[in-house]
């Protein structure tokens, strides 16, 4: 399948102080951004939805296509007093969704170029729920769409609590200077354990030029790479992993199949503005 190679042009090193995040469980419902009339100031909007995800039940109200279709959140400035009153008494209207341009220019994707639909993903090599979508969905979704997805994945290590998952994306990057980007990506979600000893056996499992590879690593050639992935992801204000942006709309944690499915299937149909 398809993928692009990054440049391998070194930038000068900062260290960067990254927010704390969480990773989020599984929640009932896809977490798909929705406009209202009231601004919502992008930078605090997944700020405010990461503390949502732990309480749903209070939030997830509108059904908007029918007893089995998606629903979506409202935001605003109000109360949550305001945010929690009678839906028999809201006014009806349209949902607006808000979409997001996420950049995919020299990222490693998989699947056709001109596919209909765009995932990107913004994961971390060392989350554990990250881990369960790739072995429990990824495989399965790309399966159902074989012609009509392009999976873009972006760096999201998480830092704070896992101090292993940016070695990693540098060891996926490396890789990929050798034609197995996507190889060492399944490899690493497949493993139980990181690190730089790990990291060299996959090389040589994969007949990989370990010398070449080593090198990479011992340079950090892909850490402003990497960092300008994290920086991104968080200047846009999404601080959970796994992330995805389907089209440019948002769906937050390691959702099940039928979630993308449902957004996917409406996407195609031209259902969601």
């Amino acid at each position: 399948m398809p993928f692009m190679q990054t440049s391998t042009t070194k930038t000068p090193r900062t260290k960067k102080t990254t927010t704390p995040v969480v990773e989020p469980e599984y929640i009932p419902e896809p977490t798909i951004i929705e406009e209202d009339t009231i601004t919502f100031k992008r930078s605090h909007f997944f700020t405010a939805l990461s503390v949502l995800t732990f309480a749903v039940g209070i939030f997830f109200g509108y059904v908007i296509w029918g007893t089995n279709a998606l629903s979506g959140l409202r935001f605003g400035s109000g109360s949550a007093a305001q945010a929690n009153g009678p839906i028999a008494e809201a006014p009806a209207q349209d949902p607006q969704y808000i979409r997001y341009d996420i950049p995919t220019e020299g990222a490693y994707f998989i699947g056709p170029a001109d596919a209909p639909i765009t995932i990107v993903e913004f994961s971390d090599y060392q989350c554990p729920f990250c881990k369960r979508w790739h072995e429990e969905v990824y495989e399965s979704l790309l399966a159902a769409y074989p012609d009509q997805i392009r999976l873009v994945y972006r760096h999201l290590p998480l830092t704070s609590i896992h101090p292993d998952a940016f070695p990693a994306a540098e060891a996926a990057m490396c890789a990929g200077e050798q034609d197995a980007y996507w190889a060492f990506h399944e490899k690493l979600f497949d493993g139980e354990l990181l690190g730089s000893g790990v990291y060299t056996q996959y090389a040589q499992d994969l007949k990989l030029d370990t010398a070449v590879f080593e090198d990479c690593i011992a340079e950090r050639r892909y850490e402003a790479q990497v960092q300008a992935d994290s920086d991104f992801a968080i200047n846009l204000g999404v601080n959970s992993t796994p992330t995805f942006f389907i089209n440019g709309l948002a769906i937050i944690g390691a959702q099940p199949l039928d979630v993308f499915k449902q957004v996917i299937d409406k996407e195609l149909a031209g259902e969601i503005p």
